[in-house]
């Protein structure tokens, strides 16, 4: 009997300590098992994140081997799903998703959504949105292929970039680069020249002599050759084509209301024989006297104006639009001109309006231009320079610049003496301001950098 009653006793005690362990080591467990799943659905939303990642550097590399191909290579609309294969294990584990959206018009961003997933976990996904572009020539104010001289009347607000040497007077507030370490500077850029100098010298002051940079790589002028031949077509078939005009060329007046005028030019105003950047004489008149209007219309959905004529430019634009003027192939004796004779606005300066002007020649400073002249747009002389001829006593005020000048040969707006310090024809005070919103939104077939498409934007949920 005293036996039994101790064995009781002892079940008694034992289902005691049962009962206690099972109050501390329930939660415990609970925590335990509920951590598992913490753990386990962060391991899953890492790799899901990773699988979303590799979905956007597939399409990354898909778009440096076929720049314009937004739909995958399959010619459908997306979403377009891959499977995702472990490198170390060589197992398929998940699959990433692909949303891809083409640059709107007149952009060169494209933008990329990646939902990545893993088959473990296939409620547990991650999304990751990147935005790439490829940015545009135009990221320079100025950029040319010959030598530079900045006044010290003169402003460069953005980057200056010239494949030969720059001599610097003026005032400036990003990179002004050479691409040489050393040059001997023509005469054309005034005493002490011709002189060995370094690849960015001048009087500029000590807070624009920090933005001095050389050398750095030289700028292919080969990329800067838009293809006019393209161009052409395009104009053809959905744009503003205006053939030989058999008289002097074409005047085109942009309109506020987002239209543009078109005359064709029968005479010209005579003025004083000049001299170009080159010292070449020109005896030619440079602006229209009597034109007769051929027509108005509303800028072109593409955005494309050819002209095999010379050409005359101005109004306000509203919209995006580029104006060509060439002829080819290619001829110098006979390479149309692009001629500024009245200023040129934009209806907004937010990137909703964008000029753009290619000649296969010159871009021309008339010689009645107004005394304070402004010009909005992104120009481009291709074989040529972006100028106001040396008329003797010709001296005008400002000339002030919004947008960016890529010249193939020397650019000025002033002409001054060998020191410097006298102007003896052109725009004594000009400035220039870069427009940042030509970066990846640059007009209609605007050349473009070959650098291919950078990152711009990384999301991700």
């Amino acid at each position: 009997m005293k036996r039994s009653s101790q064995n009781g006793y002892v079940l008694v005690y034992l289902l005691l300590i049962i009962f206690l362990f099972s109050l501390v080591m329930v939660p415990i467990i609970n925590i335990l098992t509920a951590e598992t799943r913490v753990l386990a659905a962060s391991v899953a939303r890492e790799q899901a994140l990773q699988i979303a990642e590799a979905g956007v550097n597939y399409y990354q590399w898909h778009l440096a081997h076929f720049p314009t191909d937004y739909q995958d290579g399959t010619g459908q609309a997306g979403p377009y799903v891959h499977t995702y294969t472990d490198a170390d294990t060589g197992r398929t584990v998940g699959q990433f998703s692909l949303s891809i959206t083409p640059p709107p018009t007149g952009s060169t961003i494209v933008t990329i959504q990646s939902v990545g997933e893993t088959f473990a976990n296939p409620s547990i996904q991650r999304t990751v949105t990147v935005k790439y572009g490829v940015p545009s020539l135009a990221i320079y104010s100025f950029l040319s292929n010959d030598v530079i001289w900045t006044g010290p009347d003169e402003t460069i607000n953005g980057q200056l970039m010239s494949n030969n040497g720059v001599r610097f007077d003026g005032t400036g507030n990003a990179p002004i680069q050479s691409a040489l370490t050393t040059y001997t500077c023509p005469s054309s850029q005034g005493s002490p020249c011709p002189a060995l100098e370094n690849g960015v010298w001048g009087s500029a002051s000590a807070a624009t002599q920090s933005f001095w940079k050389f050398p750095v790589p030289a700028v292919d002028f080969s990329a800067l050759t838009s293809n006019l031949a393209t161009m052409k077509s395009l104009a053809q078939s959905g744009g503003l084509y205006l053939p030989p005009s058999n008289a002097m060329g074409y005047s085109l007046v942009f309109n506020s209301d987002g239209t543009v005028s078109v005359y064709k030019v029968t005479k010209l105003q005579s003025n004083p024989g000049g001299w170009d950047i080159n010292g070449k004489a020109r005896n030619n008149n440079t602006d229209y006297k009597s034109r007769v209007l051929q027509f108005t219309q509303t800028l072109p959905a593409n955005g494309t104006i050819y002209a095999e004529d010379n050409v005359w430019v101005e109004g306000t634009v509203n919209g995006r639009v580029t104006v060509a003027a060439a002829e080819l192939p290619y001829d110098q004796s006979t390479a149309p001109t692009i001629y500024i004779p009245n200023n040129i606005l934009y209806a907004a300066k937010n990137g909703s309006d964008v000029l753009g002007l290619i000649s296969q020649s010159d871009i021309v400073v008339t010689y009645h231009a107004p005394n304070n002249l402004e010009i909005d747009g992104a120009m481009v002389a291709q074989n040529g320079s972006a100028q106001f001829f040396y008329y003797p006593n010709n001296i005008k005020n400002s000339i002030t610049v919004f947008g960016s000048i890529m010249t193939f040969g020397q650019w000025t707006w002033t002409w001054v003496n060998n020191s410097g310090n006298s102007v003896l024809s052109g725009y004594p005070t000009t400035i220039d301001t870069y427009d940042s919103n030509l970066l990846y939104n640059p007009p209609p077939d605007f050349p473009i950098s070959t650098a291919g498409y950078q990152l711009l934007n990384w999301q991700s949920n």
